[in-house]
């Protein structure tokens, strides 16, 4: 199924978690929120929030500086 993950259209096989997506992606240690839709998808729920076909996914971090 194919879904959109900060604008890049990525391919994920069907009843994918958060957390299985960003272990994929090997982003998991630097993302710190996920919005799926324009939605935050808490931290506790990555493990059994199911993405679904056409998901629009953004993966933020945090970045420091001045």
């Amino acid at each position: 199924m194919e879904i959109i993950v900060n604008g890049e259209s990525q391919h994920i096989k069907e009843n994918t978690t958060v957390l299985e997506l960003l272990d994929k992606l090997k982003v998991k240690e630097k993302t710190m929120a996920v919005a799926i839709n324009m939605k935050i998808v808490k931290k506790e729920e990555w493990k059994s929030h199911v993405i679904h076909e056409g998901d629009k996914l953004e993966l933020l971090n945090f970045v420091g500086g001045g």
